[in-house]
């Protein structure tokens, strides 16, 4: 384990250091959204991997992007990874819509936003329990009217039960999920109609971006009072940025093992450095905002380059399935890394 005191790695002293976001503190290292489920329970396999270092301790728990009707199978217009008698847990040990390649640590998911929806979430009463900061996650479905509506919708239920809520918590709205038939680099330009919507409920706002999604437009709608900071990115759509992916190389095939779901997305290192080129150009023109990158983070040197390219925070998602032993140990490594910077700045 690195000791705090050391120099992990060079840092700008202009960098945003802390992500602490109207007063609250969220940390320096966040569970990608999904990774932990809707309330933090998790999924069948890590009870296996836990003795072996899949556990989130030192990290902000982020739920799964929630909907705000349900979309479970067969019922409704639905997600694609069928879900228990609960609605909440997958139905399968090894869900159909997710392909795993764990020779190079990549996946590819298609789950669509599978869940009971927002109305069921709330009802559990489980968000309203947990004892530290943590983040909601929501998109909206359909054209871009629907996707307004549903999230002022979503922002009433969240209004009328916040009173309830022991820990303070943020709101990410997600705008680049690729497995629900949305162009993520479209979805850019309604994200300051939906800071308008969700400002009332006076928790900090995160937008979740695609790192296919244009730097300049971003870098404009970051400076709106009631974005907070940006989540970048989701997992990269199937057959994009082919300059920068080879697919076929990857997969062994032009065509996704997921094109009967509408392709599905990747995560994993591929992603690792457009991330942090999409991460460094967005510093550089003037994105000022604290940003969490996540994106093929699997290893140490993961965590460097990210935050060397000017990240104020770290997502760990696709590592829990490809590499679940070093989770722990890439959290207490990003968390040294960022308190020796933290001091560091401060005493400059």
């Amino acid at each position: 384990m690195v000791r705090p005191s050391e120099p992990v790695f060079p840092m700008k002293t202009t960098e945003v250091l802390f992500m602490i976001l109207r007063g609250i503190d969220f940390g320096n290292v966040l569970n990608a959204s999904g990774a932990r489920g809707f309330f933090g329970e998790g999924y069948p396999f890590h009870r296996f991997f836990e003795p072996f270092g899949l556990n989130y301790e030192g990290s902000t728990f982020v739920a799964k992007t929630t909907t705000l009707h349900p979309r479970l199978r067969p019922h409704l217009k639905e997600g694609n990874m069928p879900l228990g008698a609960d609605g909440i847990t997958p139905a399968e040990f090894k869900p159909a819509c997710i392909k795993v390649r764990l020779w190079q640590g990549i996946t590819l998911n298609a789950v669509g936003l599978s869940g009971p929806g927002a109305e069921r979430l709330l009802r559990e009463g489980r968000w309203e329990l947990l004892r530290r900061p943590f983040f909601i996650s929501f998109m909206g479905m359909g054209d871009k009217a629907q996707r307004l509506r549903e999230l002022r919708e979503f922002v009433q239920l969240l209004v009328g039960s916040r009173h309830r809520f022991i820990a303070r918590f943020g709101l990410k709205i997600n705008f680049s999920c690729p497995n629900v038939g949305l162009r993520p680099a479209e979805l850019v330009e309604e994200v300051g109609e939906a800071l308008e919507i969700a400002a009332p409920l006076g928790v900090p706002l995160v937008p979740k971006l695609n790192a296919t999604v244009p730097v300049e437009p971003v870098v404009d709608v970051s400076r709106h009072a009631a974005f907070d900071a940006l989540c970048i990115s989701n997992t990269i759509p199937w057959g994009q940025l082919p300059e920068r992916i080879n697919w076929r190389q990857l997969w062994g095939t032009n065509v996704s093992p997921l094109a009967h779901l509408g392709g599905g997305g990747m995560s994993g290192p591929p992603l690792l450095s457009i991330v942090c080129d999409w991460i460094r150009q967005a510093r550089t023109a003037g994105l000022s905002k604290p940003i969490i990158g996540g994106g093929g983070i699997i290893s140490r040197g993961g965590v460097d380059q990210m935050l060397v390219s000017g990240a104020t925070a770290i997502s760990l998602g696709t590592v829990s399935i490809v590499r679940p032993w070093r989770v722990q140990r890439l959290i207490r490594y990003a968390n040294a890394c960022m308190a020796w910077h933290q001091r560091a700045g401060a005493v400059r």
